[in-house]
């Protein structure tokens, strides 16, 4: 009977110590396989960074007209940019503080770096292939856009309309940061329309797409009330983040199996 009762306490300890190499084997290639995800996902912001930069250097005819209509129209807005600042006194005051608040706090660096980094590490830790490859569009995206318009505004110096010197107004190439001059392009809109146009692309409803375009415009909206932008500002920023979005996503087509468009779509 002892040696009974001593087998099963033999076999019972056995038992509780392959549960729990188990465990810690199960957690072992958890925390590897996060670690992997992590890695590789960095991997990939870095590189749709470089290939949302390098497009241009692949036009052909038909994105060199496309980027001409977008010259064009910002162009036409520049013209008119002193009238519409002059035209939103007349309402400046009857929009909801909240909202113009919220406008600039959602496309302010530090939040929208919270926010998209919040996504990926859900998309992360849950294993939610679609929300990591969210969070990576995002943050590969505003990265690019941040970056970008932090040099162009300080190559262009274009002064803002809250400096009253008008909108034909310019200190280029001021490398020390010179507020009243960062007019063009909006970093603001840049953040704001980049973050709303990646996450429409989770959704197939128009209705859906064009909720979350409207609330990505209202950075831009706010921009224009307090006056530190120019409506053409804005209008070429928000042009602008598509463009990075859309080459971002293309890029990252080619590194997840989750993918948001049609494969035979081709982006350019």
């Amino acid at each position: 009977m002892k040696k009974i009762l001593l087998l099963l306490f033999l076999l019972s300890c056995f038992g509780k110590t392959f549960s729990q190499t188990q465990k810690i084997s199960l957690n072992l290639n958890t925390n590897k396989n996060l670690w992997q995800n992590f890695t590789y996902d960095l991997g990939n912001m870095a590189g749709g960074m470089g290939y949302a930069y390098s497009r241009p250097l692949y036009w052909k005819k038909k994105q060199f007209t496309h980027f001409g209509y977008i010259a064009a129209g910002t162009t036409s807005l520049y013209f008119i940019d002193d009238n519409v600042d002059r035209w939103a006194d007349g309402w400046r005051g009857d929009v909801p503080r909240w909202l113009v608040n919220y406008g600039n706090d959602v496309g302010s660096p530090n939040n929208n770096f919270m926010l998209t980094g919040a996504v990926y590490l859900a998309g992360l830790f849950t294993e939610n292939p679609k929300l990591r490859r969210t969070g990576v569009l995002l943050i590969s995206s505003a990265s690019a856009a941040g970056l970008m318009q932090q040099i162009t505004k300080r190559i262009i110096g274009r002064a803002r309309p809250k400096a009253n010197v008008g909108k034909d107004v310019f200190d280029p190439l001021h490398f020390d940061r010179v507020y009243d001059y960062d007019s063009f392009p909006s970093g603001h809109v840049m953040l704001g329309f980049t973050n709303a146009y990646a996450i429409a692309k989770q959704f197939k409803s128009p209705w859906v797409k064009a909720g979350l375009y409207t609330i990505g415009s209202i950075p831009g909206l706010s921009r224009i009330i307090d006056r530190f932008h120019w409506f053409s500002d804005v209008a070429f920023s928000t042009a602008l983040s598509i463009f990075i979005v859309e080459a971002v996503d293309r890029f990252l087509d080619n590194k997840y199996d989750q993918k948001y468009n049609p494969i035979k779509k081709n982006k350019k």
